[in-house]
């Protein structure tokens, strides 16, 4: 057999590449900490993708898989505060934060931090060292100009540990390097910053938290634990700072936030998706995922939510959903091919939604940390609910058009 090896300044690590979880283990190690970087993201990128395009969510009823990580099976009881914070007995875990901002000069912007965690080996029963390697952390802050048509983005890979990047159990707090997300007596604290761009931001939730799904899962294929636990906080208040090209202001704006946690990656018969979040001013919000088959298909198991104004969730199948896209654009940086402009339909609920983006080119291409190139971007919502006329800031997800994601 032969060995992996990666030189870390005065030391070396040499592993047996024969085995697949010690491969996926050593290759991460590479990344952040070699030289040789760019040849070790070429090895690792199956297996992280594997590892990262992962959903689900808790402990009671769940069952390890054949990795010791947790399936997420239905009938999972969610309780708060604890399910703000890590579940590090599922292989993936995700915190992601998204809202519009404006400031008092009338500027809009919009923004996206996500926190990523993704297990590489399940938690010991007993604690180890504080440098012993059980998972990576990765996280992505981009800002999008409304006002001057402008996106940035930013990305960061780190192993986890208490000193780079890490994630409490039991409450929120969350940081990867200098970008962090935690609890407070005043609600939750959100910063980021990176090159001229930065965030410092309070968010207060109008609402209780809203779980996706069905009997504690939402389902993303056939099969057992192909789903997640997935809950959303759907109306955030937002004040604070934001700082664009080193010029700081305050703004205040409305936020979004899905955690997601599971051990599950997409079906080889799948190819990516398509996800909306919008806030409406009648006070109701819409959620909806749509996962896209390899033949350009909707999975059967796509569905959605809407959230009233009292908090209560209606799940809604894909049966009842209808999407159409109104238009495409084609990245520069990646060539992919996406669709821009969509109407949503609920014709049980009489929703019709046209969903455009702010701005076109809000892509991400993440070389340094995913290794996935997808769209993530503000968009403004104007339609119909229930005979009424509605609008409403959102935010778009796209993810398997420029490839599919594949297991490795």
């Amino acid at each position: 057999m032969q060995n992996a090896e990666c030189r870390m300044q005065n030391w070396e690590w040499r592993t047996d590449a024969g085995d697949p979880a010690i491969h996926i283990l050593n290759s991460a190690f590479c990344i952040l900490h070699s030289a040789a970087a760019r040849l070790c993201s070429r090895r690792l990128f199956p297996a992280l993708i594997a590892l990262f395009l992962l959903t689900g969510v808790a402990f009671a009823d769940d069952r390890p898989a054949a990795d010791g990580f947790l399936l997420a099976l239905p009938d999972y009881q969610f309780e708060f505060p604890r399910d703000h914070g890590a579940h590090e007995a599922y292989r993936t875990e995700w915190w992601y934060y998204t809202g519009h901002l404006k400031t008092p000069a009338g500027r809009r912007y919009g923004f996206e931090v996500t926190f990523f965690r993704v297990g590489i080996t399940p938690p010991p029963a007993t604690p180890g060292s504080p440098w012993d390697l059980h998972g990576l952390g990765l996280a992505h802050f981009a800002l999008t100009d409304i006002s001057r048509k402008r996106f940035r983005y930013y990305e960061k890979m780190n192993r986890q540990s208490v000193f780079t990047a890490a994630s409490r159990s039991g409450s929120l707090d969350v940081f990867n390097e200098g970008w962090r997300v935690s609890a407070s007596t005043s609600g939750w604290h959100l910063v980021a910053a990176e090159g001229t761009d930065a965030i410092d931001l309070t968010m207060r939730s109008y609402k209780p938290p809203a779980i996706h799904g069905e009997n504690g899962i939402s389902v993303k294929a056939e099969g057992v634990g192909y789903a997640s636990h997935y809950y959303s906080m759907s109306r955030l208040q937002v004040s604070g700072s934001i700082v664009v090209d080193g010029r700081r202001d305050d703004c205040r704006g409305l936020g979004w936030m899905d955690h997601e946690f599971g051990s599950s990656s997409l079906r080889e018969t799948q190819q990516g998706w398509d996800w909306f979040s919008v806030q409406l001013d009648n006070d109701c919000e819409l959620m909806l995922y749509r996962i896209r088959r390899r033949d350009g298909s909707a999975d059967a198991t796509s569905s959605g939510s809407v959230i009233r104004p009292d908090g209560s969730v209606i799940h809604i199948p894909y049966s009842d959903l209808r999407v159409e896209s109104l238009g495409r654009w084609r990245s520069k940086k990646s060539a992919a091919l996406y669709p821009m402009g969509w109407r949503i339909t609920i014709a049980s609920l009489g929703i019709s939604l046209e969903v455009r983006e702010e701005l076109a080119d809000q892509e991400l291409v993440t070389r340094a940390s995913t290794m996935v190139t997808y769209w993530e971007g503000a968009v403004r919502a104007t339609g119909r609910f229930a005979g009424n006329a509605v609008s409403g800031p959102g935010y778009v997800e796209m993810t398997g058009y420029d490839r599919a994601f594949t297991a490795p």
